[in-house]
């Protein structure tokens, strides 16, 4: 029983480090995760071992049975009142994703759904979907339902069989883990076979017996508190830009190990610790804790459009423990213990997840396709407001896992002159007006862009789906290119709000430095070198605000940094969308298509504009009348 209770603890502990995590108390809480595999490797796989040993077989049907029992009605129910809760209160152009994320949700595939769509758990914004803390649960359940057919499969061949085929599990993923997080740093953060490995470090601790290793209980205490050392080190060391799992999630796990393995000889001060009343508590109530907290923070953060402030999380973690005692009390104990046979426990499984799937079909097919602008009466199709550019659908614009764009041409075709635009989606949303000023002035147009890596070799560390040694290869393959092509015009751009490793120098200091370097690296190669200072950036997502808010509550909009290096052409395009103040809408077009880029016709009304400041500052030699645009 003192083993169970110290579990609860660990589990208690776990579920407080991820809910002050998205409280953003504390930088790296979100290894409660990984807390949690390593107890539930090591749970699941003693109860297995245990029936194995004693009955000489596993019955599967009564395993998965009571997993189901314990598992879904909490489950299904917060994802239920979840689903319903965003229906009434965000706007219908919510609704297509959301329903994409119930439906997901339902299918135990929200992990793989999340890697897709390219939600980064460890950058998540006040946009986040409020389902999104439902991947570890599907990685977790995906590991149930492989995980007891795996041990039975070797356990016909004896114990140290079973423990080398855990052995290799454990070596298999975690070798997955730290070659693909550097490449694939989403993919693998969401994916059973790169998370199978600390489930497994969980399951290994039942083959360790105490006294097989040291009689000392000092030697236990001395794991103890060095389990607990590297779980508070990684709780405030790692952050949002820790290159995580990999092997950084050794630490919280190897500290898990450790005091999964010294329980019973654990320090006084971690027994009065965690072997408390209030501890076991929250660790008996960790599951519906888990399930509520992120809903408590994300529908408000969605609802009022920017992050919750310190009062609003407090009430959001008391509404989590208020609704987390009620669905315990009333959901999840009574449904574990019922007396419910496997029969009705599997239709109940089948008639709850196709009702989810249907109510995610419902959601989704009810979002909305238009954004009307009431104080201008224009009305807009979505699709219109948020397509980009056709450089991305050409295959020009690259985004992850390539370092190579691609060969496309644009403008005059038959010209001998060149325009190169060179950086990231910044740069690239500037491709229409690039487009139309290179067939006014007889250029042919080349595009090097790619998402989120800019012309700028900025010091950016791995995080989402970035990865700095693919953004440096394609930031050198791309000014190679340049420097065949020899272009009469190079005009560059990127994001000025990336999050920079800024060490002891301001941002402003890294921006000019780069764009130092791309100039003395092109030097020689290209005849006008213009750089474009970055947009103003919005603090709301546009269309999404349009879609339920008035006009005025949608232009907060930010001026971005402008410094540029002295040698560089620098063209500001600040004032073509501002005046006295930022407007998300300009006569008959929406500005920005999110909380950053602009629209295709945001561009194009811009074109003027940017042709006369280009001929302004003598980049182009002009003889005679500008030809019209067309």
């Amino acid at each position: 029983m003192t083993k169970i209770l110290e579990i609860q603890g660990l589990r208690a502990l776990a579920v407080i480090l991820v809910i002050i995590y998205h409280a953003n108390f504390i930088p790296g809480g979100f290894i409660g995760v990984d807390i949690f595999y390593v107890i539930s490797g090591f749970l699941i796989t003693n109860l297995i071992i245990k029936e194995i040993s004693t009955k000489g077989n596993l019955n599967l049907r009564n395993f998965y049975h009571r997993r189901i029992k314990r598992l879904l009605p909490a489950s299904a129910l917060v994802l239920l009142v979840t689903a319903l809760t965003c229906y009434i209160l965000l706007p219908p152009m919510d609704r297509h994703q959301l329903g994409k994320d119930v439906i997901a949700v339902s299918l135990l595939l929200s992990n793989y759904a999340f890697a897709i769509w390219e939600n980064d758990y460890q950058n998540l914004g006040e946009a986040a979907s409020p389902f999104i803390h439902y991947w570890s649960l599907a990685v977790e359940e995906q590991f149930y339902l492989i995980w007891p057919l795996f041990i039975l499969a070797f356990a016909k061949f004896g114990m140290r069989v079973v423990k080398s085929a855990i052995l290799a599990v454990f070596v298999i993923s975690l070798t997955f883990s730290i070659i693909q997080t550097p490449n694939s740093p989403i993919f693998t953060f969401y994916s059973l076979h790169t998370r199978a490995w600390e489930l497994a470090a969980g399951a290994m601790i039942v083959f360790i017996p105490k006294n097989h290793l040291m009689a000392s209980k000092a030697f236990y205490k001395i794991c103890a508190i060095i389990g607990a050392l590297l779980i508070t080190w990684a709780a405030y060391s790692f952050t949002s830009e820790s290159a995580f799992p990999g092997y950084l999630a050794l630490i919280p796990v190897l500290g898990s190990f450790l005091l999964i393995t010294s329980i019973g000889d654990w320090p006084a001060l971690f027994k009065r610790l965690f072997n408390n009343k209030v501890m076991h508590h929250l660790g008996a109530i960790s599951y519906p804790l888990y399930l509520w907290h992120w809903p408590c923070f994300a529908i408000p953060a969605l609802v009022l459009e920017r992050p919750i402030q310190l009062n609003e999380k407090l009430i959001a973690i008391a509404a989590t423990i208020l609704l987390s005692e009620l669905t315990h009390r009333f959901v999840e104990q009574p449904f574990r213990y019922s007396k419910i046979d496997l029969s009705k426990t599997f239709s109940t499984l089948v008639a709850a997840t196709t009702c989810l799937i249907l109510v995610g079909t419902l959601i989704l097919n009810t979002h909305t396709t238009n954004i009307f602008v009431k104080e201008m009466n224009l009305n807009l199709e979505l699709s219109q407001v948020t397509s980009l550019p056709v450089i991305h659908s050409d295959g020009c614009h690259v985004n992850w896992n390539r370092e190579i764009s691609g060969e496309c041409l644009y403008g005059d075709l038959t010209s001998k002159k060149t325009i190169v635009l060179f950086g990231d989606s910044h740069a690239a949303q500037w491709f229409d007006a690039v487009e139309g000023i290179a067939k006014n002035q007889g250029y042919k147009l080349i595009s090097l862009t790619k998402s989120a890596c800019s012309a700028l070799k900025l010091p950016i560390s791995n995080r989402g789906s970035y990865n700095e040694d693919e953004c440096r290869e394609w930031q050198n393959n791309s000014i190679e290119r340049i420097k065949e092509l020899k272009p009469e015009v190079l005009i560059a751009s990127a994001f000025s709000h990336y999050n920079l490793e800024l060490k002891a120098n301001s941002k402003d200091f890294y921006y000019l430095k780069t764009q130092q370097e791309l100039h003395q690296q092109l030097l020689g190669y290209v005849n006008k070198m213009v750089y474009l200072t970055d947009t103003p950036k919005p603090v709301k997502n546009i269309p999404r605000c349009l879609s339920h808010n008035s006009l005025e509550s949608c232009n907060q909009i930010n001026r971005s940094s402008n410094v540029v290096y002295k040698e560089l052409i620098k063209i500001d395009p600040y004032q073509w969308f501002c005046d006295k103040s930022c407007s998300a809408v300009k006569e008959n077009y929406i500005v920005y298509r999110d909380a950053s880029h602009i629209t295709r016709a945001a561009a194009k009304a811009a074109t003027d504009q940017l042709e006369e400041a280009l001929i302004q500052k003598q980049v182009f030699n002009l003889s005679g009348e500008i030809p019209s645009r067309f």
